[in-house]
C-alpha cells in the first residue's frame, strides 16, 4: 500500500512538473495569433519583435521581459509584405512616451526588402518602449513595452500555480492514504 502511495505521489509530481515546464516555454512555441511578441494593425499589417542578449544566453530570445541589463539586439520581422515597400524605423525610449522620454536608440526609417529590421542598444534596469513606425498613408505605428531586469509578479504567480496545486493534491492524497483503514490496520499489526 505504501509502495502504491509512493508511486502515485511520484506520478503526480511528474505531472505537475510537466505542467510547470509548459508554462515556462519560450514565446517561439506558440501560434502566431497567441504570440505576445506579435503586433497587428487591422487585418493584415503585422510585425514581430525578438530581443537577444548573446553575452548572457546565446540561444534565448525574449520579447517584453528582458532578464538582464546590457547589450541587447532587437530584431523586428515585418510579417506584412506591404511593410517591406515603405520606410520603417524604430525608436527605443526610456519610459513610455515617444516624444517626452529619453531616446536610447534610433534606427532611421528605411526600406527593408528582406523583411527584417535590426537594431542594437544597451539597456539598463527599468522600463522602455519600442516604437516601430512605417511611413505610409496612413502611417503605421506599433509599440512594445520592455521591462529590463524587473520581476513580473503576475507571470511568476501563473508559473507557480500548477506546481502548488500538484503539491496540495499530493498532500491531500497522502493524508487520505494515511487515514485509510488498511494503513491503520497495518500500523496496529506492527505494534508490539
Amino acid at each position: 500500500m505504501i509502495k502504491q502511495a509512493i508511486q502515485a505521489g511520484a506520478l503526480a509530481l511528474v505531472f505537475a512538473a510537466g505542467l510547470y515546464s509548459g508554462t515556462a516555454a519560450a514565446h517561439g512555441r506558440v501560434a502566431m495569433e497567441e504570440d505576445t511578441c506579435m503586433r497587428r494593425l487591422g487585418d493584415n499589417s503585422m510585425v514581430h519583435l525578438s530581443a537577444y542578449q548573446p553575452q548572457h544566453e546565446p540561444s534565448d530570445q525574449y520579447c517584453t521581459d528582458i532578464p538582464k541589463e546590457g547589450n541587447t539586439f532587437l530584431v523586428v520581422d515585418l510579417v506584412d509584405p506591404a511593410l517591406r515597400d515603405i520606410p520603417v524605423g524604430m525608436r527605443i525610449v526610456r519610459g513610455t512616451s515617444e516624444q517626452e522620454d529619453e531616446t536610447v536608440s534610433y534606427v532611421r526609417p528605411s526600406h527593408h526588402p528582406d523583411g527584417v529590421m535590426r537594431g542594437e542598444t544597451t539597456l539598463d534596469k527599468g522600463q522602455y518602449t519600442v516604437f516601430i513606425t512605417g511611413e505610409s498613408v496612413p502611417p503605421v505605428h506599433y509599440q512594445y513595452p520592455l521591462r529590463v531586469q524587473m520581476i513580473n509578479y503576475a507571470k511568476t504567480f501563473r508559473a507557480a500555480v500548477w506546481p502548488l496545486i500538484g503539491m496540495l493534491l499530493l498532500t491531500f492524497l497522502g493524508y487520505r492514504i494515511m487515514q485509510s483503514k488498511r494503513v491503520r490496520q497495518w500500523r496496529s499489526s506492527r505494534r508490539p
